[in-house]
C-alpha cells in the first residue's frame, strides 16, 4: 500500500487486514484464497438471487466478488442497468479499480451519464463512452490528475466525434493545483446540440480566444456556462456576453496564485453582464484555495450594474468581493423578486441590515448562505420567521453569532439544513433551537450536539468537525442507543475532534450501531494512528467509506488526492 493509500480507506475488504476472523474458514484470516474453492458459475448462481443493492454490497467483500459482480451487473433482472428503460445512470467510482466495471454497463440506451470521483479510471473511458453511448445527451465525469494531457485530448476528441447529440458536458480534472483543461478538442468536434458546458479547470485567456472563435459556428447556442479558471479578468464576461446572448446560467470561479490588481476584474467587466437579460442564475466567486486574494477593484457600482440589467435572477452567489457593502447586495434583493437562492461568501463589509432588506423576497428564498461574513450578528435573524420557504441556512464562519440566533432560527419550521460552524453558541442556545419543531436532516455545529440531535428527528448528516468537546463518551452514546436519532445517520464527520482517543470507536460494533452509516470522517484524530482500528471498522461495515485526510464533508472535494486499496 502506498503512502496515500494508508491515509484513506473505503471499506474494501479482501485480505488479512480486515481483522483476525477471515471469511470462509481461512485459518490465517485471509478471506480471498477460500473463494477459490467455488467456481464462477456457483458464485454467479448465488448473485443472481440478489437485488441491485445487495450486489453493490457484495462487490465490496473481495476482489473475486468485485470482478464477478462487474461481469454480472449488466444482466441484473431487478433494476436492470443494461435494459432500454435505463436512460440515466450515476455511479460513484471511488472504489472502481479499472474501466471494465463501467464499460460493461454502458449502452446506447444511456442518455444521461454521471461518473463521480474517478480515482482509478483511465482516459480511455472517454473513448468507450463515445463508442457505446451514441445517444448521450448529458455527461458529468470527474477525473483525478492529469498525467497525460495529450492522451486526454485525443480520447476526448474521439468521444466528441461519436456523440452528436451531446447537450451538456461537465468535465472536471483534479489532482494538482495547476491542472488545466484543454478546450482545443471542443473546438474541433463541437456538438451542434451543445447547450451546457462545465469545465474545471481551464486557462481564462485560452478560453476567451476559443469562445470568440466558436461563436461564429452556425446554430451555436450555449445556454449554461460553468468555469473554474486561473484568473477572472474583464475580457471574460465581456466576451461571454457578446458570444452568448441567450445565456441563462453563468458560473465563474477563479483560483489565483498571486495577489495582483493588474488585469483583475473591475466594475467594467460586471457592467457587461447587465445585457444578459435572460440570465436566471449567476455565480462569481474568488476562491482562496491557492492564495488569500479578493476582488479589490469591484465595488457597489459593479453590483448595481448587475441588478439593473439582470432582474430575472433566481439564484445569486457572490464570493470574495472585499469592497462591496450591504448597499450593493441589497440592490440585487430589491431588483430580483424571483430570487430563491442567495449566497455571499467572505464579505467583510456585509452587515445585519442585508437580511432586513430581504423582506421583498423572503417568501421565495429557499437557500440563504452567508459564510465568513465577520460583521454578521444574531440580530440579523430577528425577522427570519418571515422566510416561509427557507430550507437551507448557512452562516459558517460568522463568529459573532451567539445564543440569540437559535431562538430566531427555531421559528423557521421549514428548515432542513443548518450550518452554524464557528458560531459562539452554548448549550443555552442549543436548548432554544431544540425547543422548535425543525425537520433538520443535515447539521453542522461546533458545540455540544446532543440537545439538538434529540429534537432533529430526521437527522441523517452530522458534522462535528473541529469540535474539541466531542469525547469518547459522546461517540459511545451514539453507538449504544439503537432508538436514538443517531441510528438514522448516514454521514458523520469527526474530523479534528481532538478530544477523541484512539479507542473512541472500538470493535466489535453493536449490530445496530451506525448500521446506516456510509461515510465517516476521522481526519486529524487519534483514531487515524490506529490503522488496525479503522481497517477493522471497514471490515465490519463493507459499505462504509472511512476518510482520514479531512476531505470536504462526504469527500465532495479532496477525493482527488486519495487512492483506495
Amino acid at each position: 500500500m502506498d503512502e496515500t493509500s494508508k491515509r484513506h480507506c473505503t471499506g474494501e475488504v479482501g485480505g488479512g487486514n480486515g481483522g483476525k476472523k477471515g471469511g470462509g474458514g481461512s485459518s490465517d484470516g485471509d478471506f480471498e484464497p477460500s473463494m477459490g474453492r467455488f467456481t464462477d458459475h456457483i458464485i454467479i448462481n448465488v448473485l443472481e438471487k440478489m437485488d441491485l443493492a445487495s450486489l453493490c454490497t457484495a462487490a465490496c467483500v473481495s476482489p473475486t466478488f468485485n470482478s464477478v459482480v462487474a461481469y454480472h451487473l449488466p444482466f441484473v433482472s431487478s433494476s436492470d442497468l443494461s435494459g432500454p428503460g435505463t436512460k440515466s445512470l450515476t455511479i460513484g467510482c471511488l472504489r472502481m479499480r479499472n474501466d471494465s466495471s463501467i464499460i460493461n454497463i454502458l449502452g446506447e440506451h444511456i442518455e444521461d451519464l454521471s461518473l463521480l470521483k474517478c480515482t482509478h479510471l483511465s482516459y480511455d473511458i472517454l473513448r468507450a463512452i463515445g463508442e457505446r453511448c451514441p445517444n448521450l445527451r448529458t455527461l458529468l465525469i470527474e477525473f483525478a490528475g492529469c498525467d497525460a494531457p495529450e492522451l486526454f485530448k485525443r480520447k476526448l476528441a474521439e468521444m466528441l466525434h461519436k456523440v452528436p447529440l451531446l447537450e451538456s458536458p461537465s468535465i472536471t480534472i483534479r489532482g494538482t493545483s495547476r491542472d488545466l483543461f484543454d478546450v482545443g478538442p471542443l473546438g474541433q468536434f463541437l456538438p451542434p446540440s451543445l447547450k451546457k458546458l462545465k469545465l474545471q479547470q481551464t486557462d481564462a485567456r485560452l478560453f476567451v480566444l476559443w469562445l470568440d472563435a466558436v461563436r461564429k459556428i452556425p446554430l451555436f447556442n450555449l445556454r449554461n456556462l460553468s468555469l473554474v479558471l486561473d484568473l477572472i479578468q474583464d475580457d471574460l464576461p465581456i466576451t461571454v456576453v457578446h458570444s452568448l446572448p441567450h445565456l441563462v446560467e453563468l458560473d465563474l470561479e477563479d483560483r489565483p496564485f498571486t495577489l495582483s490588481s493588474v488585469g483583475d476584474l473591475t466594475n467594467i467587466g460586471l457592467q457587461a453582464l447587465k445585457f444578459c437579460e435572460y440570465l436566471i442564475a449567476l455565480s462569481i466567486v474568488r476562491s482562496k484555495m491557492n492564495y488569500p486574494a479578493s476582488f479589490t477593484r469591484v465595488d457597489n457600482k459593479g453590483i448595481f450594474h448587475v441588478s439593473e440589467g439582470c432582474k430575472r435572477l433566481e439564484a445569486v452567489k457572490l464570493g470574495g468581493f472585499a469592497k462591496v457593502t450591504e448597499a450593493g447586495y441589497s440592490s440585487i434583493l430589491y431588483s430580483c423578486w424571483n430570487l430563491n437562492k442567495f449566497e455571499v461568501l467572505t464579505s467583510p463589509l456585509l452587515s445585519d441590515s442585508v437580511i432586513d432588506n430581504m423582506t421583498g423576497v423572503a417568501r421565495s428564498v429557499v437557500e440563504l448562505r452567508l459564510s465568513s461574513c465577520s460583521l454578521l450578528t444574531s440580530e440579523a435573524f430577528e425577522h427570519l420567521s418571515s422566510f416561509r420557504k427557507l430550507e437551507v441556512l448557512d452562516t459558517s464562519g460568522c463568529e459573532r453569532i451567539g445564543d440569540q440566533a437559535p431562538f430566531y432560527i427555531s421559528k423557521v419550521t421549514t428548515l432542513t439544513r443548518l450550518n452554524l460552524a464557528k458560531a459562539r453558541i452554548t448549550d443555552v442556545g442549543l436548548a432554544l433551537l431544540g425547543a422548535g419543531d425543525l425537520p433538520i436532516v443535515q447539521l453542522c455545529i461546533r458545540k455540544s450536539i446532543f440537545t439538538i440531535a434529540t429534537a432533529a428527528k430526521a437527522l441523517t448528516d452530522l458534522s462535528l468537525r473541529f469540535c474539541n468537546g466531542v469525547t469518547d463518551a459522546a461517540v459511545q452514546m451514539l453507538m449504544d442507543r439503537p432508538d436514538h436519532n443517531s441510528s438514522q445517520l448516514q454521514m458523520l464527520d469527526l474530523c479534528s475532534c481532538r478530544g477523541l482517543a484512539a479507542e473512541a470507536i472500538m470493535l466489535p460494533l453493536p449490530l445496530y450501531a451506525f448500521y446506516r452509516l456510509r461515510w465517516l470522517g476521522i481526519g486529524l484524530t487519534e483514531i487515524v494512528a490506529k490503522r488496525g482500528i479503522f481497517s477493522a471498522i471497514c471490515a465490519a461495515r463493507p459499505r462504509l467509506v472511512v476518510c482520514s485526510v479531512c476531505c470536504d464533508f462526504g469527500c465532495c472535494d479532496g477525493w482527488q488526492w486519495l487512492k483506495v486499496r
